[in-house]
């Protein structure tokens, strides 16, 4: 039986300037393609600049289906340790303002576009 291998791209760049606040954040993720072998591990990396530095603030890990529907992996949070949930995990650099989310035990479904977001916390009224 011939190995299988999974794609992954986190290629997707976001960036956004929130009006009249002076507030601006961006998000990069510049690593090509990666292919990787079932029941593998992989990493993807995103870096990110903002001006939140003394708010909290989430990044989160999200995938793009070949259907274009987008689904939710999993969040860090600023303050907190790295996240971890089932088969996805991170590495959270805060001074270095980057994230790395692995995906261990690779599944073929697991092919696709992956996204990291950056976003302030909202309050509620």
């Amino acid at each position: 039986m011939g190995k299988r291998s999974a794609k992954f791209n986190d290629q997707g760049n976001m960036s956004r300037q929130s009006k009249g606040s002076g507030v601006a954040q961006s998000v990069t993720q510049d690593q090509p393609d990666i292919l990787s072998e079932v029941g593998k591990a992989v990493t993807l990396n995103c870096r990110y600049e903002t001006s939140w530095d003394m708010f909290y603030y989430y990044i989160f890990w999200y995938t793009q289906l070949p259907s274009g529907q987008m689904t939710y992996l999993i969040r860090q949070y600023s303050d907190a340790g790295n996240a971890r949930d089932g088969r996805y995990s991170v590495n959270f650099q805060k001074a270095q303002k980057s994230i790395s989310l692995t995906i261990s035990a690779l599944e073929l479904e697991d092919s696709a576009m992956y996204f990291c977001v950056l976003r302030a916390p909202q309050c509620l009224k």
